[in-house]
């Protein structure tokens, strides 16, 4: 029987908790920057513990498996801790701070194949997703040409919007780039099963001070009951801002753009791929529509419909047409298929969900991106 415990009781920890719930998975705690943090989130959630630390749940003999969802500084060691504990580690991305990092983790994984090691690209689950990937695998638009989009959000347009992804410290390296690119390049490499073989990239910093709660805020949260006196100024060094060219293997073109400061776009991602015999966009706020371009015939909407769909996608749709599928929905597919496959037993059989392998390869996309920022040039991989 499969026992989770979450570390993170910010945002995305109830999310985690709630998807869990919705497929049958047992959550037995959770724990917060306190002891009291840990409390409170327990009592909210309905959960029988909140860990006064984390070992308290490496130490848990209940407790099988692991969801990371605290700051990104803490993840190598926390999935690090919980492997070498026999536990199951299901992390938040970006799997850890540097490729160093992920570089071990991949390393554990390795050496302990019996043991689940997922990372939280949940956008692939969108079931219209899997359908955009299997009309690209079975030749529906040709050979690819052409893939541009991006993700882009506002909640941090305001020099008072301040959030612990915003450091360098906390967050890593990059921050629009890491934060939301990694979800749109993992995606794109789901998708279209292409692989990135140079970039040039461009960054920026809009607002380079920041105005930093006195009493912490949580992500996405406003910001209005504070008076100017509750803030203190602090200098930025990581990006608002990104676009990078890319150059897929077999001669395919991309360009990708990300933002944390685009007024009303509240999380909007967005893909077109276009190929030598039709085009494929779709984007996260319409998540249950997918667009299909034709040079010489009209073009459709192909609205979300599991009777239309191939296996793999039909497979990844839990509602008939007509019935809306969306973000939490998402996130409880990739839960579907991670402890399915736990489940299976068979683990020389590839992993059908996101793996500490994809969370390496994205943390060293990064670490090319800000590279090439930094020294102006294209860099090949």
């Amino acid at each position: 029987m499969t026992v989770v415990a979450v570390t993170g009781t910010g945002y995305i920890g109830p999310v985690h908790v709630e998807a869990l719930r919705r497929i049958g998975v047992t959550v037995r705690g959770v724990l917060g920057s306190t002891p009291e943090k840990s409390q409170q989130a327990a009592q909210q959630l309905g959960l029988e513990i909140g860990y006064p630390d984390f070992q308290a749940i490496l130490d848990d003999p209940q407790v099988t498996a692991v969801h990371l969802t605290t700051p990104n500084r803490f993840h190598f060691e926390t999935a690090k801790a919980a492997l070498l504990a026999g536990k199951h580690v299901v992390c938040e991305k970006p799997l850890a701070m540097t490729t160093a990092e992920t570089s071990e983790l991949v390393k554990i994984a390795r050496e302990n194949p019996t043991l689940i090691s997922a990372v939280h690209y949940n956008i692939r689950y969108y079931p219209l997703i899997y359908h955009a990937r299997d009309l690209v695998q079975r030749g529906e638009i040709g050979d690819i040409y052409l893939i541009r989009g991006g993700y882009i959000q506002d909640w941090l347009l305001y020099d008072t919007d301040f959030n612990w992804r915003v450091l360098r410290s906390e967050g890593g390296d990059t921050r629009a780039i890491g934060n939301i690119g990694t979800h749109w390049m993992d995606l794109m490499s789901f998708v279209t099963g292409l692989r990135i073989e140079s970039l040039l990239a461009d960054l920026q910093t809009f607002v380079p001070i920041r105005k930093k709660p006195k009493q912490a805020i949580a992500t996405f949260k406003g910001k209005e009951t504070l008076a100017p006196s509750d803030y203190i100024p602090i200098e930025i060094d990581t990006e608002d801002y990104g676009a990078v060219l890319f150059h897929y293997a077999g001669g395919a073109r991309g360009t990708m753009n990300v933002s944390q400061v685009n007024p009303g776009r509240k999380n909007y991602l967005s893909f077109e791929i276009s190929g030598s015999e039709g085009s494929l966009a779709w984007d996260s706020e319409n998540p249950n529509h997918l667009w299909i371009g034709y040079r010489d015939q009209p073009n459709q909407i192909l609205v979300k419909d599991p009777s239309l769909f191939g296996d793999d996608a039909r497979a990844h749709t839990s509602f008939p047409g007509g019935h809306a599928e969306g973000y939490p929905d998402s996130v409880k597919q990739l839960y579907r298929d991670i402890y399915g496959y736990l489940q299976a037993g068979d683990f020389d059989k590839p992993k059908p969900f996101p793996t500490f392998e994809d969370g390496h390869q994205e943390i060293a996309l990064c670490e090319s991106i800000l590279k090439s920022h930094q020294e102006r040039r294209w860099i090949d991989l």
